[in-house]
Formats: structure tokens, C-alpha cells, sequence
């Protein structure tokens, strides 16, 4: 048996990612399995300054040095052989983005790859879903993150569709903007790549909703009904933000994205049919790592 240990960093919207992995090879007629060995999570919500004023502020760039710094550390001690961090769409629409991870770099050798939305989907969904999807199947798999949702959809087991809309979980908390054109573009794009497929289940992606399912209480591997997304939703929202921090224990930076980010799912649902969501214990950081294990990023 040999334990390879790899990281991924993620640089979100709402906030960065360090996942350490072991990668557990050369056992007799089994396939390479990967856990969870580490993972940090630091509350820097890029997307509050891109989603704004186009820009990163110098007060986040450094506390994402910072940040970098502290990883690199982490990842030593953890003795990782091999790492990619990855900045999504609060990094790649920022006007200084690339200066940013270009300094960040020079201060701390971490190199920072600004993906776009369609290799973050691609990533993501080369995680493990197997013991989900079948071949004889529909599902719209949704991720929601802070500055985009990207959404595919596969049946037979091939894809059919994908898309990347710019709309978020950071990005809709900004009052200023209705968002009306994008919900109704969602809208539209669901309802035409989703209209011929029967019963079509949701595969869920994403910090809030697995938060979501924790709150649910249901065992790993159960489905969320539509009704409890939407009695989910109506609770969310009746609760004040101070409430759903002291009552659900949830982290100050995921109580207030937590609604419009059920918002997302739940308008999915309802535009493609689907009556259940799946919630795997997968996001970007696992697929960078399966990614780069098998050297296609």
C-alpha cells in the first residue's frame, strides 16, 4: 500500500479552501481511493470587493497572503508532495485579479490558476458520483457558489448540457441589482434542456447546501425532498440573521448566503421538476485533487 498526500486550494467567492487528501494506491485489484485529511477554511469574501467595486482591496489581498502563507505551512507539515490552488469567479472578474495572484505569488511562491466557469464545473464533476447517478437516469447537477452557479445536465449517463450563470450566493446580497435577466435566463435554459427528460433528480453542490442537509438530520446518501426545500427556505428566511448564528450555529459569513443560495436550489427544482436533491460530500477542492492525481489539470 502507498499514501500520497495531496492539497487543493480553493479561492472562492465567499471564502478559501485548504483540503490536505490522502490518496491511497498499489493495493490488489482496488482503485485508488482519496480521504480527507485536512481541511481549513478561512471566511475572505473576495466576492464583497469584485462584486462591487471590480476590484480587490488591499485589505483582502492581504489577508489572502496571509492565508497562502499559513497554508504553505500547513501543507508542509502535513508532508504534501503536490498542490494547485485555483481562484474562481470573484478572482477572474476582479479587474486586479491577476496582479493580485501575481504579487501573492512573489511573496509566497503559491500560484494561483484563475480558472473560468466552465473548467470549475468540469472539475467538480470529476468527483466520484457513482454511487449516485445511474445510467437509466436524468439529473441536473448544481453548484452554487458565491459569484456563479454552474449547472449540468446528463441522462443515460452522458451530458447533455452545461452552463455557467453569473449569479451567487455573495452576488445576489447586493441590493443594487435585481438580477431579474439571469433569473429569467435560468429560468428558460432549464425549462428547454430539461423538458424531455423524465423525473429528473437534483445532484447538489456547494458549502450552503450541505449545510442544509447537516440541518436536515438525514443519513448520507438520502435525498432532500422539494417540500422540505421549500419549508427549508421559508424557516431560513424567517429567522434574523443574528438567530440563525446563536440558533443553528451557523458561521457568521454562511448566515446570510445560506437563503439566497436556497434560493437557487429550490428555483432549479421547481424549473427543471425535480422533486429531490442529492447531496454528496463533494466541491471544488475534491476535484482538484482527483484532477491532478490523475493529471488532467
Amino acid at each position: 500500500m502507498k499514501i500520497e498526500k495531496l492539497a487543493a486550494i480553493d479561492i472562492g467567492s465567499n471564502a478559501i479552501r485548504l483540503l490536505v487528501a490522502n490518496v491511497i494506491t498499489e493495493r490488489e485489484g482496488k482503485e485508488p481511493t482519496f480521504t480527507k485529511s485536512a481541511l481549513v477554511r478561512v471566511p475572505i469574501r473576495l466576492g464583497a470587493d469584485t462584486f462591487n467595486s471590480k476590484n480587490i482591496s488591499e485589505e483582502s489581498k492581504n489577508r489572502m497572503i496571509k492565508a497562502m502563507e499559513a497554508f504553505k505551512l500547513l501543507m508542509e507539515v502535513h508532508g504534501v508532495q503536490k498542490y494547485k490552488a485555483c481562484g474562481t469567479s470573484a478572482m477572474r472578474e476582479a479587474k486586479n485579479g491577476i496582479a493580485v495572484s501575481e504579487e501573492i505569488f512573489q511573496k509566497t511562491s503559491v500560484k494561483i490558476d484563475l480558472i473560468d466557469g466552465k473548467k470549475e464545473a468540469a472539475i467538480i464533476f470529476s468527483t466520484d458520483l457513482s454511487a449516485i447517478i445511474r445510467n437509466d437516469r436524468s439529473y441536473i447537477y448544481v453548484d452554487v457558489g458565491g459569484g456563479s452557479t454552474e449547472i449540468t445536465i446528463f441522462s443515460n449517463g452522458k451530458i447533455v448540457n452545461s452552463k455557467s450563470f453569473k449569479i451567487g450566493t455573495v452576488r445576489l446580497l447586493n441590493k443594487n441589482n435585481s438580477f431579474k435577466d439571469i433569473w429569467e435566463n435560468i429560468e428558460i435554459w432549464l425549462k428547454g434542456n430539461t423538458q424531455f427528460l423524465k423525473k429528473p433528480t437534483l445532484i447538489g453542490s456547494g458549502g450552503n447546501i450541505n449545510k442544509i442537509f447537516k440541518l436536515s438530520g438525514k443519513l448520507e446518501g438520502e435525498p432532500l425532498s422539494l417540500i422540505y426545500m421549500k419549508a427549508q427556505y421559508h424557516f431560513l428566511k424567517a429567522m434574523t440573521y443574528e438567530d440563525r448564528i446563536s440558533e443553528l450555529g451557523l458561521n457568521p459569513d454562511r448566515a446570510d448566503v445560506i437563503i439566497p443560495a436556497t434560493k437557487i436550489y429550490l428555483s432549479a427544482m421547481k424549473w427543471s421538476g425535480a422533486k429531490r436533491i442529492y447531496v454528496p460530500k463533494i466541491g471544488l477542492a475534491d476535484g482538484i485533487v482527483k484532477s491532478m492525481y490523475y493529471g488532467k489539470i
